[in-house]
């Protein structure tokens, strides 16, 4: 039972110091990112604290990390608030000369080259289009 209190003691009291985030701030500066993370499961030290403060580094401890663990976990269980609504997909109109019904296609001649209209299913035996 001790060694467990022991790898737990051991586990809070784990401190990332400022190297790491100099480090980092170092990488950012060299790379052009625009702002890193640095994430324990322990804690921070102030020195860490104090330099990544003002700087586009965000610091996250063991604490922050648990609370993010369990919103992602919440968050997967319950149903979205505000679904997306579904947007209907417009039927294909029939062709105009024969009725069949129609395909999307794209124009690969002519001067209307690359845009999208309906053209008859039955082409080449109907060359039925309509403007999309």
């Amino acid at each position: 039972m001790s060694d467990s209190n022991e790898e737990d003691k051991q586990w809070k009291a784990y401190k990332v110091g400022v190297q790491p985030v100099r480090e980092l701030y170092g990488v950012i500066a060299a790379q052009g990112a625009a702002g890193g993370f640095v994430i324990t499961s322990g804690e921070f030290s102030a020195d860490a604290t104090t330099f990544a403060r003002g700087l586009n580094i965000q610091l996250f401890n063991g604490a922050r990390l648990h609370q993010l663990i369990r919103e992602a976990g919440a968050m997967r269980e319950s149903p979205l608030q505000n679904p997306t609504p579904s947007v209907p997909v417009p039927a294909a109109p029939n062709c105009p000369k024969c009725s069949q019904p129609m395909v999307k296609r794209r124009a690969k001649q002519g001067p209307q080259v690359g845009k999208e209209f309906w053209g008859c299913s039955a082409y080449p035996g109907c060359r039925g289009t309509v403007d999309c």
